[in-house]
């Protein structure tokens, strides 16, 4: 692997394709490391976690996102995580096949990427790949397998969290019991076309969120009913998105959000690798602002 960051934003669709192929095949690559460190001190774009239960309409909001913001001459880069394959250890369902876009568009990359072992469907690399693409692109898009409590693993890659509700299925019901009722930034009632039902999956999940304790540090989670195939209510849910966006920037928010994700997968990447006693031997570990994680784990070898 060779080339720098310039290259990388310069190198377009093709040259970001064969970074992640290295990423998946040569993660320890010196070179690499070392441009994933880079990437991660220039960050461009805003990253949006789209996550909620199987059959949601997570892929079909996502790609209505993807024409919104290009319409808006946005760039967009997109993650889906898919499940494994059990035969091959990639991506099996492919959401690149279920995510209609121009081929042609330099501006639009969806890669599809294995869970692997992670429940969540945050594999290791998922986060590299994250860091890449947001140092290209203005908008990340990461949008996960979505199965129950290990949802939460998107909030240590996003920076604004979607979680997707479908009407009368007893999602939000289940969103306050899994116990992830802290980690949206935003939620999305799904499938708004559902009229009577899609009205009470929202009162439901207000309610739901009304009785989890405000840990958002003065973030109100709003709630948004969207029609993603006719892109009914898209807009007001991209206002929030980039009201989220102009949230974080106050305060530190941002700088300290993703401080705080790349120590948590620089601990969890430890973990992976050398099991919990492995963790336990490298005794505390934190990350100075403006510090990558990547060659701290290097070093970890």
């Amino acid at each position: 692997m060779s080339g720098d960051l310039q290259e990388l934003r310069l190198g377009g669709k093709a040259k970001l394709a064969a970074i992640l192929a290295c990423l998946e095949a040569t993660p320890d690559d010196p070179a690499l490391v070392a441009l994933l460190s880079e990437a991660y001190l220039a960050p461009l774009g805003q990253v949006i976690g789209i996550t909620g239960p199987p059959g949601v309409g997570k892929s079909t909001l996502a790609g209505a996102l993807i024409s919104a913001y290009r319409a808006a001459e946005k760039s967009v880069g997109v993650i889906a995580v898919d499940p494994s394959s059990r035969r091959t250890g990639g991506a099996l369902l492919g959401d690149r096949v279920r995510l209609r876009t121009d081929p042609e568009d330099q501006k639009t990359f969806i890669r599809s990427m294995a869970a692997r072992d992670q429940l969540g469907g945050l594999a290791e690399i998922t986060f590299g790949a994250m860091v890449l693409m947001r140092a290209v692109h203005d908008i990340v898009l990461v949008e996960t397998v979505g199965v129950g409590q290990s949802e939460t693993d998107i909030s240590m890659a996003a920076d604004s969290v979607v979680f997707c509700v479908q009407p009368g299925s007893g999602d939000s019901l289940q969103f306050m019991k899994a116990g992830i009722v802290e980690i949206p930034d935003i939620v999305v009632v799904t499938k708004g076309d559902m009229g009577p039902a899609a009205t009470r999956a929202k009162a439901d999940v207000k309610g739901a969120l009304g009785m989890a304790a405000e840990a958002s540090l003065g973030w109100g989670v709003p709630v948004k009913v969207v029609i993603a195939t006719s892109g009914e209510g898209l807009p007001g849910l991209m206002d929030e998105i980039a009201e989220h966006w102009h949230w974080l920037g106050r305060e530190n928010r941002l700088a300290e959000r993703r401080r705080l994700q790349a120590e948590s997968w620089l601990k969890q990447a430890i973990k992976e690798r050398y099991g919990r006693e492995g963790l336990k031997r490298l005794g505390a570990i934190s990350l100075a602002p403006e510090t990558a994680p990547f060659g701290l784990l290097a070093k970890a070898d």
